[in-house]
C-alpha cells in the first residue's frame, strides 16, 4: 500500500491522507482534516476503491464557492502526486 499526506491550498481542509492500491492505480482511502466533516467523508466512501484515473477526472476542476479549487479538487491533487510515487 501507498501511503501520501498532502498539504491542500486555497481550501478548508489542512490535510488530505490517501492509501493507495500497491500499484498506485486504486484509491483504498481517504481522509481529511479539517473542511466540511460529513461532505468529506461522503467524498472519501465514493472514492474508496475507484480508479485514481477515474476519480480525477470526475473531480479535477471543482470549485467551492468563488474558489478557483475545491477539497475535492485538491484530492486530484494528492491522488495524483501519490500514484506517481508508484510509478503508475
Amino acid at each position: 500500500m501507498i501511503h501520501h499526506d498532502f498539504t491542500p491550498r486555497g481550501v478548508c481542509s489542512r490535510a488530505i491522507h490517501v492509501d493507495l492500491s500497491d500499484d498506485g492505480k486504486t484509491v483504498e482511502q481517504v481522509s481529511f482534516e479539517g473542511g466540511c466533516n460529513g461532505n468529506l467523508k461522503a467524498v472519501s466512501k465514493l472514492v474508496a476503491g475507484m480508479p485514481v484515473e477515474k476519480v480525477v477526472s470526475i473531480l479535477a476542476g471543482n470549485t467551492c464557492g468563488p474558489r478557483p479549487t475545491s477539497c475535492a479538487d485538491q484530492l486530484t491533487r494528492a491522488l495524483t502526486e501519490a500514484s506517481a510515487k508508484a510509478g503508475a
